[in-house]
């Protein structure tokens, strides 16, 4: 993929992959589509610093969920942060929630410091960081919007909110806006590393980590995590579809 125009026809195939195969995977890809044809839209208006730059940073962001996730779907194993969320879309007893969050956790965490640098070549790192910046913005709308109405998706999960107070529960307060600052200095570490390859492997060490935290929160959450599953809908394409709805909605306010 050469163009962020390819990406969202790849994107809406794994889409529709996703919702033919009742994956939970589906919903991430879902709402990183929308963010995607955000970018693209921003990308049209001249929204950013430098928008072909702009573009080369999406296709490289988005290729390494879609290679991920390619990889993943015929038996090979991609990062061990992307494996955890391929591997937990099995399991019915993990909240909507749970699961965009495993993705977003791989995919900021770990996939956009990489890409950023990746893009920027021998150009200083610097020079992205506004746009970089963005990106998360515009993931971080997003996600605001889906947690204010994941009760058209988990209709008690407003219950578990109250229960984060005071509470260092990194399900309920998982923060866009750290995975941002991690992301960005991970993205000067890996810049400037001799061996990117043995980087990106430590790097996923710790990622992972924090993807077992989301799936596995402590036993004070545990219970009510699990009540509030058997009130969420047992259908995963109908649940796709009220989270597109949701995510577009998002974009219009």
């Amino acid at each position: 993929m050469k163009t962020i125009d390819e990406v969202l026809v790849r994107m809406d195939q794994i889409v529709a992959e996703c919702k033919s195969n009742q994956s939970r995977i589906g919903y991430f890809a879902i709402l990183y589509r929308q963010v995607t044809r955000r970018i693209r839209d921003g990308i049209l208006v001249q929204e950013f610093e430098d928008n072909p730059r702009m573009e080369k940073l999406d296709v490289l962001f988005a290729g390494r969920f879609i290679n991920a996730y390619d990889s993943w779907v015929i038996g090979n194993k991609p990062t061990e942060s992307w494996l955890i969320a391929f591997e937990a879309s099995k399991a019915s007893k993990h909240l909507v929630l749970q699961h965009l969050f495993l993705g977003i956790n791989a995919h900021i965490n770990l996939d956009l410091g990489i890409s950023a640098a990746d893009t920027m070549g021998t150009e200083p790192i610097a020079g992205i960081q506004n746009d970089f910046n963005k990106i998360n913005a515009v993931l971080a709308e997003l996600v605001d919007s889906v947690k204010a109405n994941i009760g058209k998706v988990s209709p008690i999960f407003g219950w578990l909110i109250p229960l984060a107070k005071g509470r260092d529960e990194l399900l309920l307060n998982f923060s866009i806006q750290l995975a941002r600052d991690g992301a960005w200095k991970y993205a000067g570490e890996y810049y400037g590393c001799e061996d990117r390859s043995a980087s990106i492997i430590e790097r996923d060490v710790n990622i992972a980590k924090l993807a077992n935290k989301l799936i596995n929160p402590g036993k004070f959450l545990l219970f009510m995590v699990k009540m509030v599953g058997f009130a969420e809908w047992k259908s995963v394409s109908r649940t796709m579809e009220q989270l597109d709805i949701v995510v577009k909605e998002a974009q219009t306010l």
